[in-house]
């Protein structure tokens, strides 16, 4: 029996279980499991492998893609690039390479969503300053999409990355005009806390504007009804996750 799984904390609204159990009843792919391994600290994963040596292939969720990063035997160059991991391959002697296929899922959902071309003239803002965030700004890199960051550590963001980063409060002085793609990369209105959602500039948002929220659960976050209510564009993380999962299992399977 061959195993996979996700680490992370919490899990208790996993996308990844459901979506690879029914994977491999409707391909008809024998001996594979998928579980998930809730734990509360990062350090257990060594743990985890001890007690699973069936374990394969792991997804990595909120909050380890980066601290994950110290138990790899080896990392992808793109991972590298990033800072940030999302799938650990176990191969021989337990030895952990580490990938994100979270770049290639965003990247080709986003460019589908605002219609992406060479010439495109569209500048962004990423909500947030955890692990998703960076794969985001390294697709926006490889784009050539010019962004800056909004965070509530900005001074901290700005010294560690180089790049201009905004706080909340900055987006009520007037710059929030310019970015048309708002990028939201944190938690916030993810379930159970269907209410919350980044504190910009709402108001101001009318059909030039594309939202894309990495979150999935729910299916409209709060982010996504406020966009909508002011004829924006709007889009949720699922795309992303469907497509950052194949290819996981692509890497798994490599």
């Amino acid at each position: 029996m061959k195993k996979f799984g996700l680490i992370g904390f919490p899990l208790s609204h996993s996308f990844s279980k459901k979506y690879f159990t029914e994977k491999f009843e409707n391909e008809k792919i024998e001996g594979c499991v998928y579980e998930l391994y809730e734990i509360p600290e990062v350090d257990k994963l060594p743990q985890i492998l001890l007690q699973n040596p069936e374990l394969k292939g792991i997804n990595v969720t909120i909050p380890y893609k980066k601290d994950v990063l110290k138990f790899l035997d080896e990392i992808d160059h793109s991972a590298r690039k990033i800072g940030a991991v999302n799938v650990l391959k176990v191969g021989e002697f337990g030895k952990i390479k580490g990938f994100n296929s979270d770049y290639y899922g965003f990247m080709e959902s986003l460019k589908k969503f605002i219609g992406y071309s060479e010439n495109i003239k569209i500048k962004a803002l990423i909500l947030g300053y955890g692990g998703a965030s960076l794969a985001v700004k390294t697709v926006l890199e490889d784009l050539n999409i010019d962004f800056a960051y909004v965070s509530r550590s900005a001074e901290k963001v700005r010294e560690k990355e180089q790049v201009n980063c905004y706080t909340y409060d900055d987006l009520k002085t007037g710059v929030f005009k310019d970015y048309k793609l708002i990028i939201n990369t944190t938690p916030l209105g993810m379930s159970p806390n269907l209410d919350a959602s980044p504190d910009i500039p709402y108001q101001e948002l009318n059909s030039e504007y594309f939202l894309y929220d990495l979150v999935y659960n729910p299916e409209e976050t709060v982010f996504m009804k406020k966009g909508k209510e002011k004829g924006a564009n709007v889009k949720n993380g699922l795309e992303m996750l469907v497509l950052q999962a194949e290819k996981s299992w692509e890497i798994w399977n490599s």
